[in-house]
């Protein structure tokens, strides 16, 4: 018999203590220790995953003398999840995908599989029935006869059903409802998560099979269970959106075998996700007539250009207190825009209520974005609206200066291409101007003043 023993961990890092105590050492978070009895690993359970296979120990080797070759990939039928992974699925690499309750990670990941109808994938359910699942596919207009599902949360179970079927691609939803045998604690505490973690990474990489993870968030945003779980995943994905819109967003946080400013944008609709090829076109609403407090930013979210609509409401205040409710935007960010025009611009914002938005329910960290955020209050400010031909795109600093951008040949292309005619951009960002070659009126300023007598 193995000895069993109790362990203390903590709920926000995973930290493993023999006594509770109260404040952590590794990240000083109050009372976040819980009790979690363990079994104590033997020469027969330590191996959960075995490849029945020779295993050669490899020696020092120098680095030069290793040859360079390229990964192997899965290309989906999915461009979007083609781009945020780096260009495909690569073999061996496990991926945590995270997100809140219903934003449709399930749905994407049950899209994506019945897509590649010339892979053989397992996906493991751990939260619904077949029966549920089959409801949820007919809904999707894709058919695979390589598509296999298996609801169980045991990991030994599911490591004898992946020895018979081997597959090419394994899905797992979702890690938090997977426990193992050698660990007596629930599924979803830190040791369960951290061991059946440690198992399908041995999985993956003892048999070059990509695994996917579909995992839990807090209510604080971040993904359940201890920190190490990303550092032991090649790839984290973030899915955002709000639940009451139609458009989401799959952003990279890591990735071992790709660029970390990549993202992708999905439109949920009566056939599943789909991806947004030109976010630009969703992003700006179609009107004739002109309104005031409306400003086109050109912004780049990883390594894609959009425009978007910035829209502010400037009102007298009724109560006391005057509100700041901002949407898709930093809060501290508008307050300092707030600010720099009130110190350098003269305008009084003090006893009127400000309502900034970003529309299509995204949210926009782009600092090219402060100009349009600026234009927009001002014309909600004087009433007065911008002409929809106008687009601009840079960063306003407190002494009230506008402040260069990056990459500014993209973000004005993506402008003309959408049939805008002028561009204000900073005037620190005219020295690679020459090199573009654009129909598009391009207006450089320095200040706000500027910005304002240009506009108004």
């Amino acid at each position: 018999m193995s000895k069993a023993r109790s362990s203390f961990f903590c709920q926000q890092c995973g930290y493993e203590s023999t006594k509770w105590v109260g404040k952590c050492p590794a990240c000083q978070q109050w009372n976040s220790f819980v009790e979690e009895i363990r079994q104590k690993e033997t020469k027969l359970t330590a191996t959960p995953w075995k490849e029945e296979r020779s295993i050669t120990r490899s020696g020092i080797t120098r680095l030069k003398d290793i040859e360079a070759g390229e990964e192997t990939r899965i290309v989906t039928p999915d461009p979007e999840l083609n781009r945020v992974l780096g260009g495909g699925i690569v073999a061996g690499s496990i991926v945590l995908v995270a997100g809140e309750p219903g934003i449709g990670k399930s749905t994407l990941f049950l899209q994506v599989g019945l897509q590649l109808q010339h892979t053989r994938l397992l996906y493991i359910s751990g939260e619904e029935s077949e029966q549920q699942i089959r409801m949820r596919a007919e809904r999707l207009p894709f058919e695979s006869d390589n598509f296999f599902l298996l609801t169980e949360t045991n990991t030994q179970a599911i490591f004898q059903e992946i020895k018979k079927l081997k597959p090419q691609l394994v899905i797992i939803d979702s890690i938090q409802t997977l426990h193992t045998s050698f660990i007596e604690s629930s599924p979803g505490s830190v040791s369960q998560i951290r061991e059946c973690a440690a198992e399908m990474q041995r999985f993956a990489k003892e048999t070059n099979t990509p695994v996917f993870l579909i995992g839990h968030i807090t209510k604080d945003g971040a993904i359940a269970g201890p920190k190490i779980l990303e550092h032991m995943v090649d790839t984290v994905l973030q899915f955002e959106g709000d639940r009451h819109y139609a458009y989401r967003i799959l952003r990279t946080l890591k990735n071992r075998f790709g660029s970390t400013s990549e993202l992708g944008i999905y439109e949920m609709n009566a056939n599943g996700m789909s991806g947004v090829l030109n976010p630009s076109d969703i992003l700006l609403s179609q009107k004739e007539e002109q309104l005031s407090g409306i400003a086109i930013a050109a912004a780049i979210e990883g390594m894609r250009p959009f425009l978007i609509e910035v829209q502010a409401l400037v009102t007298p205040s009724v109560y006391g207190t005057p509100q700041r409710t901002v949407s898709g935007f930093d809060l501290r960010r508008s307050q300092l825009l707030l600010a720099v025009l009130e110190k350098r611009g003269g305008f009084q914002f003090g006893m009127k209520d400000v309502f900034l938005n970003i529309t299509g329910g995204i949210k926009v960290e782009d600092p090219a974005i402060d100009l349009a955020v600026l234009a927009a209050l001002l014309s909600s400010y004087t009433d007065i609206p911008i002409p929809h031909t106008i687009c601009m795109a840079g960063e306003v600093g407190l002494s009230g200066e506008i402040r260069s951008v990056n990459r500014i040949e993209q973000r004005i292309a993506e402008a003309e291409k959408l049939g805008f005619e002028k561009m204000i951009i900073s005037r620190y960002n005219q020295k690679g101007l020459p090199k573009i070659n654009t129909r598009m009126e391009i207006i450089a300023v320095s200040r706000v003043e500027d910005v304002y007598r240009i506009l108004f």
